[in-house]
């Protein structure tokens, strides 16, 4: 019988290439139960939901002209967390599984390789996941509503399919636009990484962002670029300013109806420019709000999809073999890949549960880890009236940190630091 595989989704063929020991590969979700973990159980929701998400269950393997992910034929060993969060995935890992599950008292934990889904796929198997687990351990019933699937039923196909390539434009669009400003600071040596959690009170985040005008994701990061270009003002003075830019992935199932676990979002990079003058907060909400609802049509999103997948289609790259594709890869990643902006706000936004599954919940987290030259990045979840902001960085300075949460206690929005964590 031969095993089932899957090429690699048009936003998944960077991260092989681009693979190193300096570079977070891996994103994370976690669920917090009221009791500690059963290992045996969890392992058996584990081993349940494999046939449902045969994209997850997956190895990477390298051939002639493509990388591509292959079926593991037998289980997906559950183990106990790290020490730390977000270790890198080394190429042994990936050659044997490209999915963690992990546990530690009562937390479940996730780490996906990027190339196998983003945060709504990996949202959707950890919901999933944590739904088989407390219905094997509580005996109880919980329907696949709120993003759980039916592990009961066969996979569909439009859960595995590659929608960069079905949703594409005729024509691409220009990658062109100005470098950001980039933060900086002192590099921890030895790989380590700074975590800090701010938890802030959902309805008092929303209060305050609608009386701006503004989504709670519009208003997070016009707060971070308001704050980050005080921040350039400080430490560059005397040099023309570059503009300010937070990069925000945009999920694209919304636009399209696309039901794919793989990857399916594009970034887009709003921001100002400070050489233009002095922004209020208002000026830079209504301008994010704008700039982000301009690009984020389902006609300029399929031309930027068109950009990325034209060039994979063409018939000289499809025959280079894949060495020479990586040092391309590289080079296009280099230029492009994190050059336009600061640093990243990834905001999941509300998760939703089944009732039946509600009172055996705590809490949820997303983090998402620095990348090659962003020292900083931030992921955002919430779950009832608490939304989880995570801070994380690979330098000492805390400037960032400081002034972003400083800035929302001074705009009413309550955050208590509630981790601070280091990790390899």
């Amino acid at each position: 019988m031969s095993k089932f595989w899957l090429r690699l989704d048009n936003a998944a063929l960077i991260f092989p290439a681009v693979k190193r020991p300096g570079w977070c590969n891996v994103f994370r979700q976690s669920v917090s139960l009221r009791e500690d973990i059963d290992p045996a159980l969890l392992q058996e929701a584990a081993n349940d939901l494999k046939p449902r998400f045969p994209s997850l269950y997956v190895r990477l393997r390298t051939g002639i002209f493509w990388y591509y992910l292959e079926e593991i034929r037998g289980p997906l060993t559950v183990g106990q967390d790290f020490a730390y969060p977000l270790t890198h995935m080394a190429t042994k890992e990936l050659h044997t599984c490209c999915l963690r599950i992990l546990y530690y008292r009562n937390r479940i934990a996730v780490e996906f390789f990027h190339a196998l889904t983003d945060g709504t796929g990996g949202m959707i198997f950890l919901k999933t996941l944590a739904a088989r687990y407390i219905a094997l351990k509580y005996g109880i019933d919980i329907p696949a509503l709120d993003g759980i699937l039916d592990i009961g039923q066969q996979p569909q196909p439009e859960e595995i399919e590659d929608s960069f390539l079905r949703y594409s434009g005729q024509h691409a669009m220009s990658r062109s636009e100005p470098n950001s400003y980039r933060l900086k600071g002192t590099h921890e040596k030895d790989g380590v990484r700074h975590l800090i959690t701010g938890v802030l009170p959902t309805d008092k985040l929303v209060e305050v962002a609608h009386s701006y005008h503004a989504t709670v994701t519009v208003f997070l990061v016009a707060v971070m670029a308001q704050v980050i270009t005080e921040m350039q003002a400080k430490h560059a003075p005397n040099r023309r300013p570059k503009p300010v830019k937070i990069t925000v992935p945009v999920n694209l199932r919304r636009l399209y109806g696309s039901k794919t676990l793989r990857n399916f979002v594009l970034t887009l990079n709003p921001g100002v420019d400070p050489q233009l003058g002095a922004f209020t907060l208002d000026d830079l909400c209504n301008g994010i709000s704008a700039q982000l609802s301009a690009e984020a049509m389902p006609q300029i999103m399929a031309a930027r999809i068109a950009a990325n997948v034209i060039p994979q289609q063409l018939a000289i790259l499809r025959i280079m073999p894949l060495f020479i594709k990586n040092l391309f890869l590289r080079m296009v990643y280099a230029y492009v890949g994190e050059t336009k902006g600061c640093l990243n706000i990834s905001n999941l936004g509300v998760v939703k549960l089944p009732e039946p599954m509600r009172p055996y919940v705590e809490r949820m987290e997303f983090i998402i880890g620095v990348q090659y030259t962003y020292p900083n990045n931030c992921s955002v979840v919430s779950l009832g009236n608490a939304t989880y902001v995570n801070m994380i960085r690979n330098i000492r300075e805390t400037e960032l940190e400081q002034r972003f949460f400083s800035r929302l206690v001074e705009l009413g929005v309550p955050v208590t630091i509630e981790s601070k964590l280091r990790g390899d």
